[in-house]
């Protein structure tokens, strides 16, 4: 790694793409390889971004010295065992969400973070959306006093998505409302509980044994007086595509809109006002600051499923790229960094298993790194 750029390898070439241009433009990264298992998706995607350096086989790529990061955007069930050997070829990673799918998988990660002295970044994407940017600097500048209490909730409809996702439990993808509500004050989850409602269809609940249309969990904070909220459904549940949050604060409070499109709702004490969130693409360097409203998908004609449902996660791609790239130029941790990536994606986890026991209270893993 020089200390001028990153040489950035992305591995997953759908949704992954949309990371490509802002690599190529980051004035501290190398867009240096692509990855695909698809060699006819591969070089279409080369082609047009101008990549030669592409590989089918990621062992392969994990190979190749010369590259630093790795940023990992496969389905789910390949997070886990990407992100490991990555970390063990000596490669940083960045790795969509979740971060894994069992409790033993996300330890296995922060103990090879703590072993190698690497990097491991989970892009969780609310956490950089604009919505959540205009809160923190909203909390950061006092205006909404003491934190009393946090909502949020993610409903999507997951008919017609890969295989994999037909009755996926709804708390196993349950980082973008899990992240938002420990990323405020950067709180960890001490312990869960959690409520499962309702049935979906018989024949989706099969493939992991989850009934549930909807699942509720309280979460207790470590160290705090706080606690939260959390609703997912993922199918036979009628609403709108809606990632949200709400933070109650004993001067102000925000209330995510009910309706996409519509403006958010700022309480100051009994009174509520609509109000427009600001982009926040003047924390950005010059040469990514346009892809907070523009990317690979933002034309009618070529649109990403994630982006569709997703309304373009909130302007968020290039500040979590930048976070990833100046945390390795500054020797610092990212956030959400390996610990604070694990209990974020444990808390779904566990939630589950706490629904499938009647809602029994799950404490949380005690994952630290050496520095903790």
């Amino acid at each position: 790694m020089s200390d001028k750029s990153i040489k950035v390898a992305i591995v997953g070439l759908g949704f992954g793409a949309e990371f490509i241009p802002i690599y190529k433009e980051h004035p501290n990264a190398e867009m240096y390889a692509i990855c695909q298992r698809n060699e006819e998706k591969l070089n279409e995607i080369g082609d047009a971004f101008g990549i030669s350096k592409r590989y089918t086989d990621y062992a392969e790529l994990l190979k190749d010295p010369d590259i630093d990061a790795v940023h990992i955007n496969t389905p789910i069930p390949n997070h886990a065992e990407q992100s490991i050997a990555a970390l063990k070829a000596g490669k940083h990673v960045a790795c969509t969400v979740p971060m894994a799918t069992t409790v033993e998988e996300c330890r296995q990660i922060v103990e090879l973070v703590k072993e190698t002295g690497l990097t491991y970044m989970m892009m969780e994407t609310v956490v950089y959306s604009r919505e959540f940017l205009f809160v923190k600097e909203m909390y950061e500048n006092g205006d909404l006093g003491r934190i009393q209490f946090l909502r949020a909730s993610h409903h999507q409809e997951m008919k017609g998505w890969p295989g994999y996702w037909e009755g996926l439990p709804p708390m196993h993808y349950a980082t973008h409302c899990v992240g938002p509500i420990l990323a405020l004050s950067r709180s960890e989850a001490e312990y869960v509980s959690c409520f499962g409602s309702g049935r979906i269809d018989e024949e989706l609940i099969g493939k992991y044994g989850s009934p549930f249309a909807v699942e509720t969990c309280h979460i207790k904070f470590r160290k705090s007086d706080l606690s939260a909220e959390i609703t997912r459904s993922l199918f036979n549940t009628a609403r709108q595509y809606c990632e949200s949050f709400d933070i109650y604060g004993s001067l102000k409070s925000f209330e995510w809109n009910l309706i996409e499109n519509e403006n958010p709702v700022i309480h100051t004490g009994e009174t509520p006002e609509r109000v427009e969130v600001p982009d926040y693409a003047h924390l950005l360097p010059e040469k990514i600051a346009n892809f907070t409203s523009a990317g690979v998908y933002d034309s009618d004609d070529n649109q990403h499923l994630s982006f569709i449902q997703g309304a373009g996660h909130g302007g968020s791609h290039p500040h979590l790229a930048h976070e990833f790239v100046s945390a390795l130029m500054e020797g610092r941790q990212p956030y959400p960094n390996a610990v604070q990536s694990a209990n974020i994606t444990c808390v779904g986890i566990l939630a589950h298993e706490s629904a499938m026991n009647g809602g029994e209270i799950i404490k949380m893993p005690d994952f630290t790194l050496s520095e903790d």
